[in-house]
């Protein structure tokens, strides 16, 4: 990487942007002097926040973007799994209502020999976060040290933590700094953003989930497109293999939104039970992490692997383990029941007959959020008990008077606020929707994944 913003240097980041601003593309030289000018402290706030504002307008080219996601990748510690034979692989998701497919790929394909090093995050907005979800079940820790973090994956072949302080330090800053400018929505800044840190972890392969609709942070297909379409070729373009399923988000993905709630139905997912919604998705991203890792031939015979791993318990076994070696209650795996439970429950009914035609997803994440199941600001902490159980969901009919979902709460204030929102989600009529949308809209592929 370039030289510090404060050492010799033939760059000024004021000229750097200035040519970003006039639409000119960067050099290699260029971006990773900026980049790691502000990491060091070298470059202030406001000249890197007038050059994302610039990158944001402008745009930047798939090279630029390539370099970008590679000096923030090398900003800090990139991890060397190579004492590990097996193929390494991971799934990133952008982010979702109900979104907990995670807890159930990761012991799902190490069942199948792979190793996934998992490096999660935690509730965005409207949306859950794996380490919140995880930390509702008791005892269990995220902040594992890197040696602990290989221990796990030495013995069960998957592991799930927080990112560390050393894991793209550039990202961590960038971001705040994005968060605060109004240049969060940048796709090229969200693919450097997310394959720096995915790709940090030393794996040969990743799946991205890329979710569309109105739970999604793409709403329009059109820009989940663009970003899946701008991380795989910027995974292939740095050595990796990368697919991205473009998944529906327009209804909450399984039938429980909240911490420990999801917990449990991914426990009857791994048992073989639980909501078909669910049950698909995660076997269509395993089936694409075996087929990218090299264990089945093609995606047919990867979506069998993955079915017999859950039918057989193997996948169950394998989370069991992990939430044991990671200090978590391996009984409250076995019982779900000792999760976190809320101590009250509110119907929320349906106020004619009819049919569900539509929900709006980003609601009822606000509403969980509402509940204290989210952060509405950072500091905030989490009631891992709290959110909601969906008994109605698009297609589904109803009768007057009877239950679209249950608010589980341990406040009565914030169930009321809650309340009201989700009334206002559901839509209700006479005739059942026209067509039912596709889990998965459609999948982009890298020009070496074609199946």
């Amino acid at each position: 990487m370039s030289a510090p913003a404060g050492s010799a240097s033939p760059f000024r980041a004021v000229d750097i942007i200035r040519k970003k601003r006039d639409g000119d593309e960067l050099s290699r030289a260029e971006i990773e002097y900026l980049v790691s000018g502000y990491t060091a402290g070298e470059i202030p706030d406001y000249q890197a926040a007038a050059w994302l504002m610039a990158g944001l307008l402008r745009g930047f080219t798939r090279a630029e973007t390539t370099v970008l996601t590679d000096a923030m990748l090398r900003s800090g510690e990139v991890l060397d799994l190579s004492e590990f034979p097996a193929p390494k692989v991971d799934k990133h998701s952008t982010g979702g209502v109900g979104d907990k497919t995670s807890l159930v790929l990761a012991p799902l394909a190490a069942a199948g020999g792979l190793i996934v090093p998992m490096i999660s995050g935690r509730g965005l907005g409207h949306t859950g976060g794996t380490l919140d979800k995880l930390e509702s079940i008791p005892g269990f820790t995220v902040g594992l040290s890197t040696a602990e973090f290989r221990r796990v994956l030495a013995e069960c072949g998957c592991a799930m933590i927080g990112q560390t302080a050393e894991i793209a330090p550039a990202d961590r800053k960038f971001y705040a700094l994005r968060d605060v400018t109004g240049t969060v929505e940048s796709p090229y800044l969200i693919c450097a953003s997310i394959m720096s840190k995915k790709l940090a972890e030393g794996i040969d392969a990743l799946v991205l989930d890329v979710k569309t609709g109105s739970g999604a942070f793409m709403k329009k297909e059109e820009d989940a497109v663009f970003l899946a379409e701008l991380m795989v070729e910027t995974g292939e373009r740095m050595g990796k293999k990368v697919v991205a399923p473009i998944t529906d988000m327009n209804q909450p993905l399984g039938r429980m939104v909240g911490n420990s709630l999801e917990v449990a139905e991914c426990i009857a997912i791994l048992r073989g039970e639980g909501p078909d919604d669910l049950r698909d998705l995660c076997l269509e991203l395993a089936a694409w992490m075996f087929h990218l890792g090299g264990s089945a031939a093609n995606l047919n015979e990867a979506r069998s692997k993955a079915e017999t791993l859950l039918k057989s318990g193997r996948a169950m076994e394998t989370f069991r383990k992990m939430v044991e070696l990671q200090g978590g209650d391996p009984d409250a795996i076995d019982d779900p029941q000792r999760l976190p439970q809320a101590k009250y429950s509110l119907d929320v009914t349906s106020p004619r007959a009819g049919y569900v035609t539509a929900i709006q997803c980003e609601s009822i994440g606000t509403a969980c959020v509402i509940l204290g199941g989210g952060r509405e600001k950072k500091e905030d902490s989490v009631d891992p008990a709290v959110g909601i159980t969906l008994h109605k969901k698009v297609g589904d009919h109803i009768v007057a008077g009877e239950p679209l979902c249950s608010i589980l709460y341990n406040s009565e204030a914030l169930a009321i606020r809650a309340k009201d929102l989700i009334e206002e989600s559901y839509r209700i009529s006479n005739a059942p929707p026209a067509q039912k949308r596709p889990l998965v809209h459609r999948v982009i592929q890298g020009s070496g994944n074609k199946n």
